[in-house]
């Protein structure tokens, strides 16, 4: 599931918003500490002036001579500071040294023939100047903390209007409301987007109403003369001056109504959305048993085993016109192609198996079976069929989330596996063989 865009607009400004606190406060402690390091070089810089008109002018007043650092050591400090003896090593100029943890700054300057050194504690007035910085740290903290709350409040007030557009939008598919009203919003973009989604929505509404009127002719203006010819057909197959070559075209011609008959009902199937949610539980068996009905002459003709060997208490949650439909074009294209021996169906696992024993399919023409109007080379036979009804059989598994899957290999036979969903509790073992057909 994606991230709300109210989610995304938070943290967006959240992130930007405290970079750039952060930028700025570590930017203002940079600036300070140079600043306070200048200041510090700028007192020193008088204060030794000053103490060196007063030693010139009254050398009383300098402080006793150290031995040690070979030179006069000055500091206001009680107790006095003790410089290490490596500050001898330092050059003229002021310097930052550590003494028993505190930074002490040391302005070294010669005077004579000897080097005065001016000691200079500023710890008190540094540790003042780290608690203002890290002050100013902490409120940068809390800033960003509010600014995580100020920009969840903020981006809900910039996407409210998208989240009552998707609102309106959710009434549009339940048909609560006939569009959107764009009056409800004040953002141009949002304006312009609900009037091109208006637009999309009744060009939709036109095309669907057109497609349950297209659907709804096909219905009636097809089976009924479909209805006509098959009974026309039954009653002239009843006729016994009717024989030869005019029996055989009579014989074509019911079997292209049934095709047609079988395409009509397929197809009306897929143009319905809610065909999808149309499901109930289906006893397996006796559907493979009515699907086989049709196809009795043939199987009879051919002299082929049709053998069910499905438990019979086994059920599916399926739609029951939809297996109709597959299993009707399957058994077509076994009955088709097998000229001896068997359809065998049964049922394991969760897959339904059809195999028959015909010619097989070649190799190379295996991945182009579920292909529109795609028939092998040599699979083509006088008898009815245009390469259409595996496609169908595809584009309906697709809908209803079928897996189907084929193997065959040439002069063994073929076998079609469809996986079912939702398999009902069956008895094991029991195994119901209705051989021949």
């Amino acid at each position: 599931m994606g991230r709300s865009l109210r989610l995304k607009v938070t943290l967006v400004f959240s992130v930007l918003t405290i970079a750039l606190l952060l930028a700025q406060a570590l930017g203002v402690r940079t600036l300070a500490e140079a600043q306070e390091e200048k200041l510090i070089v700028a007192l020193i810089h008088d204060d030794m002036a000053n103490v060196l008109r007063s030693y010139e002018a009254n050398p009383a007043l300098l402080p006793p001579f150290d031995q040690r650092m070979n030179g006069y050591v000055s500091t206001s400090d009680r107790p006095p500071i003790v410089l290490p003896a490596s500050a001898t090593d330092l050059p003229v100029g002021t310097h930052q040294i550590i003494i028993n943890g505190r930074e002490i700054h040391v302005a070294i300057v010669p005077f004579g023939m000897t080097r005065l050194y001016r000691v200079y504690n500023f710890s008190a007035y540094e540790r003042h100047f780290k608690g203002v910085i890290n002050a100013l740290m902490a409120g940068t903290g809390v800033f960003a903390l509010l600014t995580i709350w100020l920009s969840f409040g903020l981006s809900g007030l910039l996407v409210r209007q998208v989240a009552g557009l998707a609102r309106q939008v959710k009434m549009l598919r339940f048909g609560e409301s006939p569009s959107i009203q764009p009056g409800k919003y004040d953002e141009t973009e949002l304006v312009g987007l609900v009037e091109a989604f208006n637009d999309y929505h009744r060009r939709m509404a036109d095309m669907i109403e057109r497609e349950k009127e297209f659907t709804g002719n096909v219905s009636h203006e097809l089976r009924t003369p479909l209805t006509t010819i098959k009974t026309s057909c039954e009653l002239l197959a009843q006729d016994a001056a009717i024989s030869g070559k005019s029996r055989t075209r009579l014989q074509q011609i019911e079997c292209a109504a049934d095709t047609m008959r079988e395409l009509t009902n397929a197809l009306l199937m897929l143009a319905r959305e809610d065909s999808a949610h149309d499901v109930e539980p289906v006893a397996v068996a006796n559907l493979i048993e009515s699907a086989l009905m049709p196809f009795a002459d043939r199987v009879a003709k051919k002299r082929l085993e049709a053998v069910i060997d499905v438990n019979r208490n086994l059920h599916v949650v399926v739609n029951r016109s939809a297996l109709a439909v597959v299993l009707s074009n399957l058994i077509d294209n076994a009955v088709r192609h097998t000229d001896r021996g068997h359809v065998h169906f049964s049922y394991s696992d969760g897959w339904l198996r059809i195999e028959d024993t015909g010619p097989g399919i070649p190799t190379q023409a295996l991945p182009y079976v579920f292909d529109r109007f795609y028939q092998a080379d040599g699979q083509q036979t006088e008898k009815c069929g245009i390469g259409i009804g595996l496609s169908i059989v595809k584009k309906i598994c697709d809908r209803y989330g079928w897996s189907i899957e084929l193997a065959s290999e040439p002069d063994r036979g073929t076998r079609v596996s469809l996986r079912l969903p939702s398999a009902k509790p069956e008895a094991v073992g029991f195994r119901d063989g209705l051989a021949p057909y």
